[in-house]
């Protein structure tokens, strides 16, 4: 057996001939060993079968930022000591030697406690409360331009932010959740967030943007992690790929020999966008609909982008909470009229190629106004004011951080005065008035150009309060797309809640616009909408070129039954599907995926499914009342009462005063028959929003029972909040009758037959009123223009026609 495995090595090991004759030489004086010897002929000659079939190649696999070190050192040592490199750390006794951040005094924070403590090698914050000590030792660091964050291990395999950051520009420590509060110009003040709350967990919010290679490893069950990653920091194989392939070409080339097939991603060859869209997975206000991202794949195949109806923003587009870059880089003029991208102005890593002269940026296409920058700023050279970064690119601040507004405007103090918003010009004159700034911008030669912005601004801040009185000017900046398209995509998303339905045809539309970022705003926001035209449009988005345009079409396809599609639409609509589900796993960590599959399901008349989804997100995120709301109307669809009931209790005890809560409670209660608590739950809803229609139309019937002048009052609210349902005004001129409020019904009763000559409801009414009151020509009028309304079915037209008959006789 020795000589056989020995033979076998040696077949094996390219048949090394000499040694080879030896051991025949052995074998051929016995028979037997002739007979081993064929024996071992046939087996090594398989053996060798198999050793020389060519081997499949190994997949391209990760190697970490060490493997690069070897022939591109230069590099390399530029990315380890970036901001890239060191986006997370481990919190160790160097990093404590290098930084040697200070021991921090006291923070009184949710009634308890905290301060930081070291050792030469270990960072630990320390809750005192009521005599009781917890210690929550430091693991890892993130961040380091403007501020150090810290991380600490929870339970279930969670890594938490502190709420103790350290501020690296004032040099001191801060409470991090009251930083992050935003100053909203109107509306209720911000809450800051408690600091274990989940917005604050890495393994949720932030690992995407500070390790490299992360497995999150997420158990829904458990709601645990066991995260792993490749290595910590932003590395160079989250730009160029796996490197372990381009690693065995190079080590395998022969010296001199040119290599044809990098097996790597060469950002040299990317185009503008490429260049940005390799960027912005870190730096934008996004929602993901892919698991990964691909540098060089088009950003709209993998992400949704926030806009401007969020609040997150200002009307005008400046940054108001923590809104990262590629919002405002969208907005720029610059980027959209030239080759401009990310790398023009930052290195790789990071870095600002133009940090010891900034205007040196501007100069391939603004040289003129670069040589005379005195005369184009109106300030004197060499000042901070004739600096272009300074005007165009101001810095704020949100949560400790600095950052600079991409959209490259100009100043616009009439924002400010407007909206609050941030300017330029104010920053650095702060013992200035906005209105004083304004003043100096408009004397410029050309200082009308706010005009635009502020008109646009304007018509977005009223739709963002729900005021549709303008909504002629809304539908003609989606018409005519003459705006970027984030301010076009911000209107068509802010027209979600609107109730007029004159938007439908203007919104429908705009799904021909060029913009996959406006296209899927539209598909999405036609969820609710089950016309023909609707369906045949969204067939249409879900066979899109872009991922997120058919995401968006199959969310809002989830409302028109299977059987209303062809085969060859179903099978376009199945596609889009399973990509639209796919995209809600990419985050199964996040309350709001699960929160998106509920009304996903709910839409397609999947109950349990849909309970199922809003369970989850509610148990993630306990917080998120939505969930909570929406599962408890469907529980109270499917015959669960008590289940529903539980639910929206458990929301009012976390917001009180919560609008849809309220609404959504008393309106279970009036079912139930508990009319005096369901009073009480819609008074709330209608605290909350003094033009909630559905509230005061339940309102009035309730108290209907024992007073017609409330019963009006509470009609009339319905019918002025909504204009666009019928039945209020109906009820209120029906209220109105019992309360001998006669002529005042009649006019209620004119004006909905007006807007709705169909509505028979009140066609009835108002006929039956002029009958009581002797006027039979007058009734006769009213059913004849009922008569000459479409959409009457023969049935109804008959018994007009019956009607009028009857009182032709009684004349």
């Amino acid at each position: 057996m020795v000589s056989i495995f020995l033979s076998f090595q040696l077949l094996n090991n390219q048949c090394r001939k000499s040694d080879f004759k030896k051991l025949y030489y052995c074998f051929q004086n016995s028979q037997l060993m002739k007979i081993l010897h064929v024996i071992l002929i046939v087996f090594l000659l398989i053996a060798t079968l198999f050793s020389c079939k060519k081997k499949e190649p190994v997949a391209n696999e990760f190697t970490g930022s060490g493997s690069c070190i070897e022939c591109h050192s230069n590099f390399y040592e530029l990315w380890s000591t970036s901001h890239h490199g060191k986006a997370m750390q481990p919190l160790s006794k160097l990093f404590l030697q290098t930084e040697k951040l200070p021991a921090s005094e006291d923070f009184l924070i949710e009634g308890k406690n905290y301060r930081i403590v070291f050792t030469d090698s270990t960072m630990t914050m320390v809750e005192t409360t009521g005599g009781q000590t917890v210690n929550y030792p430091v693991n890892w660091v993130l961040g380091g331009k403007n501020v150090f964050y810290f991380l600490t291990p929870l339970e279930r395999g969670k890594l938490q932010t502190i709420p103790l950051a350290y501020n690296l520009n004032s040099k001191s420590w801060y409470n991090n959740p009251q930083s992050a509060l935003r100053h909203f110009p109107e509306g209720p003040a911000d809450q800051a967030l408690p600091w274990k709350d989940r917005m604050y967990n890495f393994n949720t919010s932030c690992y995407s943007c500070h390790v490299s290679q992360l497995e999150s490893n997420f158990d829904l069950a458990s709601d645990s992690y066991n995260s792993v990653w490749k290595e910590a920091g932003i590395n160079c194989e989250t730009c160029h790929g796996p490197s372990s392939e381009h690693v065995r070409i190079f080590k395998s080339a022969k010296k001199g020999e040119e290599v044809e097939n990098l097996a790597l991603i060469s950002t040299n060859t990317f185009s503008a966008d490429q260049h940005n869209w390799s960027c912005v997975p870190c730096h934008a206000k996004m929602r993901p609909i892919t698991a990964s991202y691909l540098p060089g794949d088009r950003y709209f195949d993998n992400y949704d982008l926030t806009v401007l109806d969020n609040t997150d923003f200002y009307p005008d587009g400046r940054d108001l909470g923590e809104n990262y870059t590629y919002t405002g880089w969208m907005m720029n003029e610059c980027a959209a009229n030239s080759e401009l991208h990310c790398v023009t102005c930052h290195t790789s890593s990071g870095r600002d190629r133009f940090k010891n002269n900034p205007n040196d940026a501007c100069k391939k296409c603004h040289g003129e106004r670069v040589a005379n920058v005195a005369e184009h700023s109106g300030h004197k050279p060499d000042s901070q004011g004739s600096v272009c970064i300074n005007c165009h690119m101001p810095k704020t601040m949100f949560g400790a951080m600095n950052r600079s507004d991409h959209s490259f405007r100009p100043p616009m103090p009439e924002a400010t005065i407007r909206f609050s918003s941030p300017n330029a010009c104010n920053m650095c004159h702060t013992d200035k008035t906005p209105q004083w700034a304004n003043n100096v911008v408009k004397k410029r030669k050309n200082g009308n150009y706010q005009n635009e912005t502020s008109r646009w601004a304007t018509i977005l801040n009223s739709a963002r309060q729900e005021d549709w009185r303008r909504l002629d000017e809304m539908l003609q900046i989606i018409r005519k797309n003459e705006l970027n398209e984030v301010v076009v995509a911000s209107f068509v998303r802010v027209l979600d809640r609107c109730p007029k339905p004159e938007k439908w045809p203007v919104v429908i539309e705009a799904l021909q616009n060029p913009s996959p970022l406006v296209r899927a705003s539209v598909a999405n926001g036609l969820a609710g909408n089950n016309t023909d035209a609707v369906r045949a449009a969204l067939i249409k988005a879900a066979a899109d070129e872009y991922r997120l345009v058919r995401v968006s079409a199959a969310f809002a396809l989830a409302q028109f039954p299977a059987e209303s599609f062809s085969a060859a639409e179903k099978a376009v609509v199945e596609n889009a599907t399973a990509e639209y589900l796919q995209s809600m796993i990419t985050r199964p960590d996040d309350w709001s995926s699960h929160y998106n599959l509920g009304l996903f399901y709910q839409n397609r008349g999947e109950n349990d499914r849909a309970l199922g989804a809003y369970d989850n997100a509610a148990r993630l995120y306990p917080e998120s009342l939505m969930p909570l709301i929406n599962s408890s109307v469907l529980y109270s669809q499917v015959g669960n009462p008590a289940k529903a009931e539980e639910n929206l209790k458990s929301v009012l005890q976390i917001d009180p005063a919560n609008e849809a809560a309220n609404l959504n409670y008393g309106l279970l209660l009036a079912e139930n028959g508990r009319t005096a608590e369901a009073e009480q739950a819609l008074k709330n809803a209608l605290q909350a929003n003094p033009a909630q229609a559905v509230a005061a139309y339940n309102l009035s019937v309730i108290v209907s029972q024992r007073s017609m002048k409330e019963a009006v009052e509470y009609a009339k609210i319905a019918t002025t909040a909504n204009q666009q349902e019928p039945k209020y005004g109906y009820t209120l001129a029906f209220y109105q009758l019992q309360n001998n409020q006669k002529n005042e019904a009649i006019k209620t009763l004119r004006g909905v037959l007006q807007q709705f000559p169909q509505y028979l409801n009140a066609v009835s009414l108002l006929a039956d009123t002029y009958a009581r009151d002797g006027k039979p020509a007058e009734a006769i009028k009213v059913y004849q223009q009922a008569l000459k309304a479409g959409g009457i079915t023969e049935q109804d037209r008959a018994a007009l026609t019956q009607a009028i008959a009857g009182l032709q006789q009684s004349m």
